[in-house]
Parts: C-alpha cells; structure tokens; sequence
C-alpha cells in the first residue's frame, strides 16, 4: 500500500490497545442435530449478551470454504493493477476496492465484493423522493479462473446457514421460525473477500474502523490470525475473539436491534492489523430486499413503545455506502437517527 498516509490513523480515542484482552466468553454453539434443544435459548443469550456468538457443525462444507479461500488468496497476489481491473466505484459498488473508509477514517485493507443473487436491486440514490433504482452487476477477473465458481457455490452454502439462523433467532424470540422469511424474498445479500496486508503502524491504523452491521446478521469466516474485536457490553473494553477451527462468527446487525425492539442489539466491533502477518477474512451480509421498511415487530411490542421510526432498508444502504467513498462532513447514517426519542 506504499508510504503511510495520514488518512489512514485513528484518533487517539479510537486507537488499537497493544495489549489485547482475548474472548474466552463469546459463545460456541453447536449446531448439530443432537444439541438441537438447546439452540434456541443458547442463541437467545448469546444475543442479548453479546450481540455475537459462533457456531460449529453448522453444515458449510469445509471444501467450499477451503476453495474460496484459496481462491480469495491468488486474487489478492495479483499485481496492483490487474486487480483494478475490476475496481468498483460509487456507480457499480462490486469488485475491488484498496481505499475504503470506515467513519471518514481509511481502512488498512482491499477487498473484493459481489452479490449473491442476480438480479440484484438497489436505489440509486439515498433522496426519499428518487424513486428510480438499478440493477448491481458481479466483476469477475480473468484470474484466478476458478473465483466466479467457487464464490457462487460458498454463497448458496452461506445463504442456506443464514437461514437457518434467522430461524433460530425468530424462535428465540418467541415467534414462529419462518416470520423473517418473507422479508427476504428479493435479498440483497454480499459476501466480501478482505485482504489486510502487514500493516507498519498496527498501534495507529485499522483494519476496519469501529461499526456496527447495518444489515440482519453478519456470517464471518476469519483465518487463524484473527484480529476481531468486539465491544463488550458490561464495560466497553474491547475484546479480541480467538479463531476457533472451522467456526463462523456471527453477529447480528441493526435491522434485527429494529425488528426486535432492542431486545437483540447491534454491537460495536472492529479489526485489528499488526505488523507481521497479513489476514484474510470472508464476511456474507445478510439483508433483506431493497423494498422493505424496517420497524419494531408489532407481535414485539404490544402495549409498549416502538423504539424506532421506520425506515426503508434500500435508501439506508444507499446512504450508508457513499461514506465507503468519500469522507463526509457528517457521521455516517446509524439506526440510531431513528430512534425514537423519550
């Protein structure tokens, strides 16, 4: 990535603590059929408590998730400018990116971005009044040959998981397993290869600045190297989450906090870099169509306060990824701009 620029360091505040604190109590679910009473209740405290957990035997066959991998490796080898090739840009937000910011702060990282269903709808701009939408389309390099088909059969294996796991969640929460189904008929569902190169200021730089998920429910995959933390709600240190072999991380994102009214919440998290190894990492974003209007379950909130206005989840997303681009005046949009107040 060159010589250090200034856009990549961290306010003072928000830098990363060289002592790290591991999580040893972010939960591990096993999600094989002879644990299946026990998920349920397990996803309910892990949600309530930590906003992550991780799962095990959770039915990704380990050769996909070794083939992309493999795969996400030789991509991110190739010369700076065969991977720009297929740069993505504020007009198409597929393909590769090495400038990405997090809250106005650059990210020490690239990436390479795709959807998983085609066709893939979203606004073309976050005004209420712009009715007019567009179709996003894949930009698949000419090496390594074997990305577009080992990516499309990982995200199939990761949608099955994902719903799955929307079904637990809805369980957990007293409602019938298929109550999300319907708000996801016309996903907009990505995956994200990540790269993050040995990085020279590891104390300074991130690799992904401090967020929250703006989606449903983020499935991780990272490498043995790790360097997620994690926000813990009891006292706000942050914690690092220790790779466990084949597992999923997964947290959920702000339209669940909306769905369930702050009974799951959407917690802060951010990654990591240091100075001698580099990392991988895939993350799949589920979401649900660009149409839906997001707000409290009603069958949630009976007799209570709805703690959030609604909101389109399409214009949101359109709102959220311009700051991907370009460093605003303003603080990114956050689900709490629809919080309703006291």
């Amino acid at each position: 990535m060159g010589e250090v620029d200034p856009a990549f360091i961290q306010d003072t505040q928000h830098r990363p603590k060289l002592a790290v604190i591991e999580a040893e109590g972010i939960p591990l679910i096993d999600l094989s059929s002879a644990n299946a009473s026990n998920h349920v209740s397990q996803i309910a405290d892990a949600s309530k408590n930590w906003g992550f957990f991780q799962v095990i035997n959770h039915g990704v066959p380990s050769e996909s998730r070794r083939k992309i991998e493999g795969a996400a490796r030789k991509f991110f080898a190739l010369p700076l400018e065969e991977k720009r090739k297929v740069s993505r840009d504020e007009v198409n937000p597929l393909g590769y990116f090495d400038s990405e910011l997090t809250k106005n702060v650059r990210d020490w990282k690239e990436v390479f971005d795709f959807v998983v269903s085609t066709p893939t709808v979203i606004p073309v701009s976050p005004d209420p009044d712009d009715k007019e939408l567009k179709e996003l389309t894949n930009q698949w390099p000419q090496y390594p040959p074997e990305l577009r088909e080992v990516c499309e059969e990982y995200a199939r294996e990761m949608e099955k998981l994902a719903f799955k796991l929307l079904g637990l969640i809805s369980l957990s929460l007293g409602l019938p397993e298929n109550r999300f189904n319907l708000f996801f008929e016309e996903s907009t569902n990505f995956i994200r290869l990540k790269h993050y190169p040995p990085c020279p200021i590891p104390h300074l730089a991130l690799g992904v600045g401090r967020h929250k998920d703006g989606g449903a429910l983020t499935i991780l995959a990272q490498d043995d190297v790790g360097g997620l933390e994690v926000k813990r709600k009891t006292d706000g240190e942050w914690i690092r989450v220790k790779p466990t072999p084949d597992a999923y991380i997964i947290n959920v994102g702000d339209i669940i906090q909306a769905w369930s009214n702050d009974t799951y919440e959407s917690v802060e998290h951010r990654v990591t870099v240091n100075s001698e190894r580099e990392r991988f990492s895939i993350p799949f974003s589920f979401n649900p169509g660009q149409h839906v209007w997001v707000k409290p379950l009603e069958e949630l909130t009976k007799g209570e306060k709805q703690n959030y206005r609604a909101y389109n989840w399409g214009k949101f997303f359109s709102a959220r990824r311009r700051s991907n681009f370009k460093k605003l005046d303003v603080e990114n949009l956050q689900i709490s701009h629809f919080k309703v107040s006291e």
